[in-house]
C-alpha cells in the first residue's frame, strides 16, 4: 500500500473533520459525510497497517487518530487540500503515539492491570459530573453525536489510557529518583538559568546633528559644540533631568531623558565599555550616534543576582525529574521495541515512522 492508498482512504474521515472544523464554509462534499462504520463484524477487512507482537493498529484506528490531532490542533484548514497536508502533517508522530500506547497496553495486561466494572462507572460518573451532564442517555447522545463512539468504544479507549498510564507511573516513575548530589549537579551546570542578569538604566540627552557630518561640516561642529556645552552644565551641577527636558532632541527629553532598565547583555558593546567606567550619576563623554551627539549618566547599574541554591531547589527537583522522567520513559520504550515482534504492512508508513522516531532518539540524545 502506497502513500497514496493511505490519503485515499482517509479522505471520508478528512471530509469529517471539515464540517466539524470549517463548519458552514466547509466544501459541499463535506456537508453530509457518512460516518466511520463502528460495526465491529465489518473491522474483520480492514486494512491493516501494522501488527505490533499480534496486535493490530488500522486504517480506521489511524483515522480516528488524525482527525483527533487535527482537531487538538487548533488549526482551522480552509480547503480540503490544506486539511490533507494537515494529515500528512500529523501521520508521523500519531502513528509513533499508538504502536508506544499498544506497546504500553501490552505490559500492562502481561502485569494483571485491567480496567474494573467500578473504576470505569466511577470515571462516567466524574466526567459527567465535571460537564454537568444529567443522566447517561445524555451522555450517550453526546458521546455518539461528538464522538462517533459507543459506550464500549468508549471503555476501551479509556483502559488503554488508564492501562498505558499505570505502566508508566509503576516502570518508568519508579526509576526516577534525584539525590541532594544530582540537584547540586544539575544547579551548578545550570547556573545561567538561575542568574538573573545585570541591568542598567540610564538617562540620554541627544543633540540633533547631520546624519552625514561631511555633508554639512559647519552644522555638525554647531551641534557638537552646543553637546560640550550641555555636558559641562551636567557637571557644573545642574541636574541631568532637568537639562535633558529643557534641551534634548531625542523623545525622551519628556521623561528627564530615562532610558531602560536594560538587560546589560542586550545592549550594545560600545554602551556596556561606557557603563563599565561609570558609577553611578557619573556623565559620560559626548558620543557621536546617527541621531547626533548623545552624553549619558548611569542611573543604576545591577550586577548579576545569582538565586542560591537553596532558594531554587524544589524548582530544581522538578526540572531535573523531568528531564530524568522523560530520559526514563524513552528508555523503557526502547526496551519494549527491543522486545517486540513489529510487522509493518506498509513501507511508507513504517519509514515515516521511523524517520519520526530516530528524529525523536536523537533530540533526546542532545538534551
Amino acid at each position: 500500500m502506497g502513500v497514496n492508498d493511505v490519503r485515499n482512504s482517509f479522505t471520508a474521515s478528512a471530509l469529517l473533520v471539515a464540517a466539524v472544523v470549517l463548519g458552514a464554509g466547509a466544501p459541499a462534499a463535506a456537508q453530509a459525510p457518512v460516518p466511520p462504520n463502528t460495526d465491529p463484524t465489518l473491522r474483520i477487512i480492514e486494512r491493516i497497517l501494522v501488527k505490533v507482537n499480534g496486535e493490530i493498529i488500522t486504517q480506521s484506528d489511524l483515522e480516528e487518530r488524525q482527525v483527533a490531532a487535527i482537531r487538538a490542533s487548533g488549526v482551522q484548514p480552509s480547503t480540503n487540500a490544506e486539511l490533507m497536508q494537515l494529515v500528512q502533517e500529523v501521520t508521523p508522530s500519531v502513528l509513533a503515539a499508538a504502536v508506544e500506547e499498544l506497546l504500553l497496553v501490552e505490559r500492562g495486561r502481561e502485569l494483571g492491570y485491567q480496567l474494573s466494572d467500578e473504576q470505569f462507572q466511577d470515571y462516567l460518573d466524574t466526567l459527567k459530573e465535571d460537564n454537568g451532564i444529567e443522566s447517561d442517555e445524555q451522555f450517550l447522545q453526546m458521546l455518539e453525536q461528538q464522538e462517533g463512539m459507543t459506550l464500549d468504544d468508549f471503555r476501551r479507549l479509556v483502559e488503554r489510557q488508564m492501562l498505558a498510564g499505570q505502566v508508566q507511573q509503576v516502570q518508568v516513575l519508579g526509576r526516577v529518583t534525584i539525590t541532594d548530589v544530582e540537584a547540586r549537579e544539575y544547579y551548578d551546570s545550570h547556573i545561567e538559568e538561575f542568574t538573573e542578569p545585570a541591568h542598567v538604566t540610564l538617562r540620554e540627552i541627544i543633540i540633533a546633528a547631520p546624519e552625514d557630518p561631511a555633508a554639512n561640516l559647519l552644522a555638525d561642529r554647531r551641534a557638537l559644540g552646543e553637546a560640550e556645552a550641555v555636558r559641562e552644565r551636567v557637571l557644573n551641577g545642574e541636574a541631568f533631568e532637568d537639562v535633558a527636558a529643557a534641551v534634548s532632541d531625542a523623545p525622551t527629553k519628556e521623561n528627564g531623558g530615562l532610558i531602560g532598565p536594560f538587560q546589560l547583555n542586550e545592549v550594545a558593546e560600545s554602551i556596556r565599555e561606557l557603563v563599565a567606567g561609570l558609577e553611578p550619576g557619573g556623565v559620560s563623554e559626548v558620543r557621536r550616534t546617527v541621531q547626533g551627539y548623545q552624553i549619558l549618566q548611569l542611573e543604576e547599574l545591577v550586577e548579576d543576582v545569582v538565586r542560591p541554591f537553596d532558594e531554587v531547589r524544589n524548582e530544581i527537583s522538578q526540572r531535573a525529574f523531568g528531564e530524568r522522567r522523560e530520559e526514563a520513559y524513552r528508555e523503557f520504550l526502547d526496551e519494549l521495541y527491543a522486545e517486540a515482534i513489529v510487522e509493518w504492512k506498509s513501507d511508507e508508513l513504517r519509514q515515516a515512522f521511523e524517520q519520526y522516531r530516530n528524529r525523536q532518539l536523537a533530540a533526546g540524545g542532545q538534551q
